[in-house]
This record gives structure tokens, C-alpha cells and sequence, in this order.
């Protein structure tokens, strides 16, 4: 289950230590997290970041299609439940940063296009849109997301070839902002996001919300 911390002004919200799938369990403690963190700073408004990021080999690898398999009668409701988390993050009025210190895969690595930052470690681990090798396509809410935060060339060639990108690659391509040591990740993250700190407030909210308004819209439709 993921956990929260605090570094002065930042939110450090860690994802856990094992594959960290969005498993429902894992989609509502993540949720209770988002809401404690945005009731703190309602109630005492302040310079505010937050900084998503896992203690393991792995950022998060995504969906859990296991459980999905399980609960095929849920699959809709549990799809939602995933966009809602892909636009909260979006549309959060704080600047919000993905330090990722492994393998960022499928879901998991739609949930890093929905921070405003990304940076991943240069020496271990890939980061993937591998739908096209297990035979499962992108949701419409999904394509948007990708499609929006990478650039055309790249969101073609991650969504139909799944190809893995190692970090230096993955910031070459403008997936991710910096690739760095493994020990340098966290601490550059927790940094970058305190220097942002400042930009928090409900206008931030709005300013992301008017960014994507055709990316909210296929994310909050039923359609799959």
C-alpha cells in the first residue's frame, strides 16, 4: 500500500515496493492520500508539490489484469476508476513530479505522463506502452492522454511497436525530463518539485484543466 511523507513543502507519496499495480485497493489508498493532502492545504494554504515515486525495482507496471480476469463484471467500473486517477493527477493545483526508479510499464506509465514532470533513473529499468504485445487495446481516454503528453512521432511508435525505452533514451525522446543515477533520482525530484512549490493554487488547477479539456472529456467518458 502506497505511504506519505512530507519534505517541508512537499508531498512525497510512495507507491510501495512491490509491482505496484493499480489493483482497486491500491486506486482507494492513493485516492485517501490525494484527498489529505488537498484538505491540509485547504485548510492552511501554503507552497505545496508533490512528488510520486516507489521504494522497489518498479515504479508500477500498470493495470491489474490478474484481478481483472477475476472480475470480468467490474471491468467497466474498475477502467473508470483508473481514468479518474489519471485526471486527478492531471489536473492537480500543485506541480507534480514522477521520480521513478525502475520499470514504468502500461498503466504505469500513463500515470506518469499525468504528472508534470518525469524523471526516471538512467542505468535500470524501461519504460512502456507494451498494449500491443498483450493483445489489449487502449482505451479512447487512454490514446488521449498519451497522445498528449508525447509527441506524435513518439506516441506512435510507443503505443503500436511497444517498444521499452531505457531512461537516456526515454529523455531524448522528451518522454521523461531527466535521467539520472538511481541515488540521484528521489532527492533531485523532492528538489525540483520545492522549487515549484510556489506555483500552487486553485488558478494552477484551472490552467491544467483548460490544457486538456479533449484529454478530461475521454478520460471521464464511460466509452472503452
Amino acid at each position: 500500500m502506497p505511504t506519505l511523507d512530507r519534505h517541508d513543502d512537499v508531498y512525497v507519496l510512495d507507491l510501495g515496493d512491490t509491482e505496484n499495480r493499480l489493483h482497486p485497493d491500491m486506486l482507494t489508498a492513493l485516492n485517501k492520500l490525494l484527498d489529505e493532502i488537498e484538505a491540509d492545504i485547504r485548510n492552511a494554504p501554503r507552497p505545496v508539490a508533490l512528488v510520486t515515486t516507489a521504494s522497489g525495482r518498479h515504479y508500477s507496471l500498470g493495470l491489474d489484469l490478474d484481478w481483472l480476469a477475476g472480475h470480468p463484471q467490474e471491468r467497466l467500473a474498475y477502467v473508470i476508476s483508473v481514468h479518474d486517477l489519471f485526471a486527478r493527477i492531471l489536473t492537480l493545483p500543485m506541480v507534480t513530479v514522477a521520480a521513478m526508479p525502475g520499470h514504468v510499464f502500461a498503466g504505469g506509465a500513463m500515470l506518469s505522463l499525468a504528472h508534470d514532470l518525469r524523471i526516471m533513473r538512467a542505468d535500470r529499468g524501461f519504460w512502456c506502452l507494451p498494449e500491443a504485445d498483450i493483445n489489449l487495446p487502449f482505451t479512447p481516454g487512454m490514446s488521449a492522454l498519451i497522445q498528449a503528453r508525447l509527441t506524435p512521432q513518439t506516441a506512435h511508435e510507443a503505443m503500436v511497436t511497444a517498444r521499452r525505452y531505457g531512461g537516456l533514451e526515454a529523455a531524448e525522446l522528451r518522454i521523461i525530463d531527466q535521467a539520472l543515477p538511481a541515488d540521484e533520482v528521489l532527492p533531485t525530484a523532492i528538489s525540483l518539485a520545492a522549487s515549484l512549490a510556489g506555483k500552487a493554487s486553485d488558478a494552477l488547477g484551472t490552467i491544467k484543466t483548460r490544457l486538456y479539456p479533449e484529454v478530461l472529456q475521454a478520460l471521464r467518458s464511460p466509452q472503452l
